[in-house]
């Protein structure tokens, strides 16, 4: 049995009908390997059963270690909610899951924490399964446009050291997507890759990703600013092609029909102002979003403890 204190967060949003197999799948696990460790599910505003859930397998496995309920105030989204419930842990290492609809076997959890123990601060875990088209391509352009060297993928779950939860506080940064932050921390990453098991699949949040998805290209690539710099260079280079053909037109014999050369030059040039003009705003925008991230931001309503009667 480990000695170290573990602390397991995981985000709740209406997920009834997966919630006590994941509860099943990582108390076994953590009750067999780890002699203390604590359980926190963070609630953003769920309105199905799946509290009732819970609660009901605390009392029915008559559960002795902490589990803990994050009321979050109102919805706030995975990034707001698990920021909360990472700040409540107390653990010497934090595993973040993201989504209790699971795809691994229990002895996944233990394999994450082991490859932590060789050095790593921060450890992943990835799934073989096929992967979203959408998701591919997302993080195929996050990795190829973002700010720092570290590259994130679709990973299920992470396990963090206080070492790194800690590194992250002293950054001093409201945290808009974790995965970006934890990967550029400057601490030691590894990831850990299992054999996903074939479940029915559930509805995802496919809202809160794709919104999701947009602002981290914003917070923490420049693929609008090198895109919206790449259509003022197109349009740069039309207006040169078309100041060297009226300056042609000049001394050409045949002149076109009246009013058209002059047209496309306005038109040219004025399109290449309007996106050079957007490329500067959006290094603005940049800089201010770096200057925004100051705190963390989130609103609980109350933490409540289960206990098994």
């Amino acid at each position: 049995m480990e000695k170290k204190f573990i602390s397991f967060v995981a985000y709740l949003h209406n997920n009834e009908d997966g919630i006590k197999e994941f509860m099943e799948t990582l108390c076994n696990t953590a009750s067999s390997k780890f002699e203390n460790y604590e359980l926190i599910l963070v609630d953003d505003a769920c309105v199905d059963d799946t509290l009732l859930n819970v609660k009901q397998y605390v009392e029915d496995n008559k559960l002795s270690h902490m589990v803990s309920i994050v009321h979050m105030g109102f919805f706030q989204g995975i990034e707001a909610s698990m920021n909360a419930g990472r700040d409540s842990a107390i653990g010497d290492f934090v595993f973040e899951f993201d989504d209790v609809d699971i795809d691994f076997e229990g002895d996944v959890i233990f394999r994450v924490y082991e490859k932590s123990l060789e050095g790593f601060d921060i450890v992943t875990a990835t799934g073989s399964g096929k992967k979203r088209f959408s998701s591919n391509i997302f993080y195929s352009l996050y990795n190829r446009f973002a700010h720092g060297n570290g590259k994130i993928g679709p990973e299920k779950f992470r396990l963090l050291s206080r070492r790194a939860i800690n590194r992250v506080k002293s950054m001093g940064v409201y945290i808009p997507y974790r995965k970006a932050v934890y990967a550029n921390c400057g601490l030691k990453t590894t990831g850990v890759t299992y054999q996903s098991i074939a479940r029915s699949k559930k509805k995802g949040k496919l809202s809160q990703r794709g919104s999701l998805a947009l602002d981290s290209f914003i917070y923490f690539t420049n693929l609008l600013e090198k895109l919206s710099a790449f259509i003022s260079g197109m349009f740069l280079l039309i207006t040169v092609i078309v100041g060297i053909y009226i300056i042609t037109d000049y001394f050409n014999v045949h002149k076109p029909v009246e009013g058209w050369v002059s047209t496309m030059a306005f038109l040219a040039f004025g399109f290449f102002g309007v996106f050079a003009l957007l490329t500067i705003i959006l290094k603005y925008l940049s800089v201010l979003l770096n200057l925004e991230f100051k705190k963390q931001r989130y609103l609980v309503s109350d933490i409540e403890k289960v206990v098994g009667k």
